[in-house]
């Protein structure tokens, strides 16, 4: 692995400009928005998980009414703005479109959302109105999707609300853990101190739950608190030659280019990434397009299996990275410490397992892969330590709710990726909306 600073900065800026361009004027947006025949029932809401009312946003838009667009979209979902560029919406809201059923191109619902909730944002339009304070206090752990979702909706009741985050941003997953080409950390903190512009929420910085305060202080000094804290522990492959130099995990290397200087990252001639979910697609991409040579992933599946979507996998295609499917890790072999290869068992597909998915089964072949380095992106392990000590019931580090988002502990709430192992932003910021009324009905009784 050596140094990156193989690019010139123009080659930086054009490998990690925006992947989804917005509309480029309001005419587009508009001719797109008429498009949309507001179908009753619309599946595209029912597939939303925060329910957003695409058909009256995109009327609103339609009829060049983009502030009571964006009102619409945040009246359910303050991360509108964010779910526009990283929602897998070809599953979701686009994938449910009418017109996908007439072979036609769907409604581009994202592009219409970010059209909608950037203009507010550019514009600071303040469309809610706080209520008077409760005289209620509620703590929040995490500053990212969940954690941000609910304490807007909970202050916009008039509830006061104190973030406490472990990094010197807000944003969570948005601003240190997404490829750098779909959101810039600027975008993330202008989202950020949109959201708390109503008022009535405080964000500490530079907090980390077990270590500068514990869950039971939180208790004691506030009427109810909300865990956001995601998920953020690499699963180690247990492997020989896992701790040679060149080997990283995705989440500790995507953290690092998000806030660091892409000249600064280094990139091997020739990368492996282990995985084939969304982390490791922003790995494998983006480590091509830091200057890496020749980037394969590989996966112990067939593509058949793969978490990822068709969507993010045709962007690693097309950067160029290459696929090995039906392949595990099985060693690593390095020379004077540095990584040279990758030996990896050949695998071919069992019985299903608990999920309904096919079990890779290890044939007794193996392969090579040349390389020299391996970024690690076969999933995220919860908290586990942090959890259990704070004396919340748990699932192998999933802290367990009830139909309320309540944990074990009296008045105490989570959800997001800390309740679900790891799933979409919109996901969080549904968690985060459903648990704000649940902790106020809660203080309210």
């Amino acid at each position: 692995m050596i140094a990156n600073k193989r690019l010139t900065s123009e080659q930086y800026q054009e490998n990690f400009a925006d992947i989804h361009p917005p509309f480029e004027n309001r005419d587009s947006a508009i001719i797109e928005a008429n498009r949309c025949i507001m179908c009753y029932d619309a599946p595209c809401i029912k597939m939303c998980p925060t329910h957003i009312n695409i058909p009256k946003f995109i009327k609103q838009i339609a009829t060049d009414n983009v502030k009571g667009s964006a009102h619409t979209i945040f009246t359910d979902n303050i991360m509108g703005a964010s779910c526009s560029k990283v929602c897998p919406v070809e599953k979701l809201c686009e994938g449910s479109c009418v017109y996908n059923l007439l072979h036609e191109e769907p409604i581009q619902i994202a592009r219409l959302q970010r059209y909608s909730t950037e203009k507010a944002m550019e514009n600071n339009w303040q469309l809610f109105e706080r209520k008077p304070s409760l005289g209620k206090k509620v703590a929040i752990v995490g500053a990212g999707p969940a954690g941000l979702s609910c304490a807007f909706y909970l202050s916009k009741e008039g509830v006061d609300v104190t973030i406490f985050e472990k990094e010197s941003k807000g944003g969570g997953l948005m601003t240190y853990g997404i490829a750098a080409y779909k959101v810039t950390p600027e975008f993330c903190e202008d989202e950020v101190n949109y959201i708390i512009s109503i008022g009535g929420i405080d964000i500490k910085y530079n907090q980390e739950l077990g270590k500068d305060f514990q869950l039971k202080d939180l208790q004691q000094n506030f009427d109810s608190v909300f865990l956001g804290i995601g998920v953020g522990v690499a699963r180690q492959l247990d492997i020989n030659g896992e701790n040679s130099a060149g080997i990283e995990d995705a989440i500790s290397y995507i953290y690092n280019l998000r806030t660091n200087d892409f000249s600064e990252i280094p990139v091997g001639d020739k990368v492996a990434v282990i995985g084939l979910g969304m982390t490791a697609i922003d790995a494998a991409t983006q480590a091509k397009r830091l200057g890496a040579k020749e980037v394969t992933i590989v996966y112990r599946r067939t593509e058949n299996e793969k978490p990822c979507t068709d969507v993010e996998l045709d962007i690693a295609k097309l950067d160029g990275c290459g696929l090995e499917y039906l392949a595990a890790p099985k060693e690593i072999i390095s020379e004077n410490g540095n990584v040279k290869s990758l030996i990896c068992s050949r695998m071919t597909l069992g019985n299903a397992d608990a999920s309904g998915r096919r079990s890779p089964v290890d044939t007794g072949e193996t392969f090579e892969i040349e390389c020299d380095m391996i970024i690690k992106a076969a999933g995220q392990t919860p908290f586990e330590n942090l959890i259990s000590n704070s004396e919340l019931q748990n699932s192998y580090g999933k802290v367990s709710v009830n139909s309320t988002y309540e944990t074990n502990l009296k008045g105490v709430f989570a959800g997001g990726d800390c309740i679900n192992g790891g799933k979409e932003v919109v996901n969080a910021a549904q968690d985060g909306k459903l648990a704000a009324r649940s902790i106020l009905e809660y203080m309210m009784n």
